[in-house]
């Protein structure tokens, strides 16, 4: 119950925010952050402070700018190359009701949902938060773990450290059981 607070409490003042995203910025075509052309949100905030991130910037939970998820769709569709959007940051599940609205959105227009974060698989769960497994059902790749300076491998497929798994979430949710993801894509 501790987690779940201190969650709360850190991430976003443990407000509601339905629709709008706090977002640090977008990449219109990324081949990096996960399989096929994405569209990269980071978003704005996170608690983890990782030594050795790379994206600082986006820790601060001030700053950055209020985007309302039609306006992503919308930059979204003028790319017809996309195969989906990631959710990176900053940490997503610090805003996981609005991106859970948004990951729905995504997926009823037919792309699929990369997420990144430096909270394990297991430590979402346990939080027992109804907006995390909301948008956790909505992920199809989760890239979980915190970045570990100690452990960066540029060789890795999508993530910075040997720690970090990317995680199938939705046989993983099914058969409660991790199921990673084969890494020659």
């Amino acid at each position: 119950m501790f987690m779940l607070a201190y969650f709360k409490e850190t991430c976003i003042g443990g407000e509601s925010m339905r629709k709008k995203i706090r977002v640090a910025g977008v990449v219109n075509d990324s081949i990096v952050d996960g399989p096929g052309f994405r569209f990269s949100v980071f978003v704005q905030g996170c608690p983890h402070g990782c030594p050795g991130c790379h994206n600082p910037q986006t820790h601060p939970f001030e700053g950055g700018v209020m985007m309302e998820p039609e306006e992503i769709l919308e930059r979204m569709k003028k790319n017809p190359l996309l195969k989906g959007i990631t959710l990176s940051g900053g940490e997503p599940f610090c805003q996981a009701e609005a991106l859970a609205y948004l990951a729905r959105q995504v997926h009823a227009a037919g792309w699929d949902v990369v997420c990144y974060t430096g909270y394990t698989l297991e430590t979402l769960l346990a939080m027992e938060d109804p907006h995390i497994r909301e948008l956790l059902e909505e992920v199809d790749l989760l890239i979980d773990g915190p970045f570990i300076l100690e452990k960066r491998d540029l060789t890795l497929l999508f993530r910075g450290s040997s720690n970090q798994r990317l995680i199938l979430v939705k046989p993983t949710l099914q058969t409660g059981s991790i199921t990673l993801m084969e890494e020659d894509v």
